[in-house]
């Protein structure tokens, strides 16, 4: 008998949480394993199982092999704040596909700091710089002005991926690194879903960093966008999900959803442009292409605004949901390297390499890219000038 093939003795509550933590049935494991239902729940009853087999598990699960051999299921608590509920009921569940984001994000933030620290570069002055007690308008407008963009800015732009696009840029060029992925990594077999989380914010006064889920439609990343980049105005970071753009009982949650609507759509636009299109047939839908912005988000601005009554919102909301079609995956756009890891971040990743500051290996580790297609990670950027994205100085 080969070392593989070897049998051991797991604790089967931590075989069975694997599996949990992972939302596969036994059915899924078993074909996913190339084993019959009941091997999986004999793992799951005794514990006994071969190495080849632990092996076969952690990788179908997507949990780290370490884990398996605990004594009990351990703890995994999320690393940031959750923004997801709307009660006082315990934070969802948080899926493998989710943590290793989170965690591969932060160790990409923790990495680019050090950098521009080292480099000398100074802390990014709006982190933090807003509480709670300012006005939505008031850090709106700041949110603009760092982006440097033009009241009405939005309705000239010629699509919702303009709109991205720009704000990415803008974002990315103040220092801010922008992460739009719909998958975990560059791994196409796992997808993100929406329906567990829209987007993040990392704060930090030096490499403040924004995920937003590339599996979502366009118009809902427009808003996770702004939100996100809220978050960082005020100084906290957290994981956001938008049910109904009800941000229940979280204070911050409902403080970035009013900025985030304001700056998007602006009360003074929505006002003057609304007495043209409230008597349309599709009012909202007329609010969304020219604000570039959902028609939910477009209903929900003129209720806060007093601009129709909330039974008029209900109404358009239950058309709004029974019509819904299902929400498709991030079109192959996004899966350009230039959205999932970033003009800024990746200069800063071959700028490092090739200074012997960074081994190939961790590189390989921070971007997901190896060999030929780490050495044409600059082409895959679109030729954007790294000078003109990164604030590190060229090593002499």
């Amino acid at each position: 008998m080969t070392s593989r093939r070897l049998q051991i003795t797991l604790q089967p509550a931590v075989l069975q949480w694997a599996r949990e933590r992972a939302g596969i049935s036994l059915e899924e494991l078993a074909r996913k394993a190339k084993v019959s239902r009941e091997r999986v729940l004999e793992w799951e009853r005794s514990g006994k199982i071969s190495i080849a087999q632990a092996d076969r598990l952690a990788g179908c699960t997507y949990t780290p092999l370490g884990l398996l051999y605990l004594t009990e299921p351990p703890d995994e608590p999320l690393p940031i704040a959750d923004f997801r509920t709307r009660t006082d009921d315990p934070p969802p569940h948080s899926s493998p596909d989710l943590l290793e984001t989170i965690h591969l994000m932060q160790r990409r933030q923790s990495w680019m700091r050090d950098e521009l620290i080292e480099s000398g570069t100074d802390p990014l002055a709006y982190i933090g710089a807003y509480g709670l007690a300012e006005s939505p308008l008031q850090v709106a407008a700041a949110m603009r002005q760092f982006l440097n963009l033009a009241d009405g800015w939005a309705a000239v732009e010629g699509s919702r991926t303009n709109v991205l696009e720009l704000m990415r840029d803008r974002a990315e060029a103040a220092g801010v690194l922008v992460v739009f992925n719909g998958i975990v990594g560059n791994n196409t077999r796992r997808k993100l879903d929406p329906d567990e989380f829209q987007g993040f914010a990392l704060v930090d006064a030096y490499a403040p960093l924004i995920f937003v889920n590339g599996a979502d439609v366009k118009a809902a990343q427009i808003f996770t966008l702004s939100h996100e980049l809220a978050h960082l105005f005020v100084g906290e970071s957290g994981l956001s999900k938008f049910v109904d753009l009800d941000p229940g009982h979280h204070a911050i949650e409902q403080f970035c959803n009013e900025v985030a609507a304001e700056f998007l759509v602006p009360e003074a636009d929505l006002r003057a442009f609304w007495p043209m299109v409230k008597s349309s047939a599709d009012p909202y839908r007329t609010l969304a292409r020219h604000f570039k912005v959902s028609s939910i988000v477009g209903a929900r601005r003129a209720l806060d605004l007093n601009l129709i009554s909330r039974d008029a919102f209900h109404q358009f909301y239950r058309a709004y949901r029974e019509g819904q079609p299902q929400r498709r995956s991030g079109d192959n756009f996004w899966n350009l390297p230039k959205w999932r890891i970033g003009p800024k971040f990746a200069a800063a990743v071959i700028r490092a390499t090739k200074a012997g500051r960074l081994p190939y290996r961790e590189a390989y580790a921070l971007t997901g890219l190896k060999g030929t297609s780490f050495e044409r990670l600059t082409d895959k950027m679109s030729a954007v000038s790294s000078a003109s994205v990164i604030r590190i100085p060229t090593p002499c």
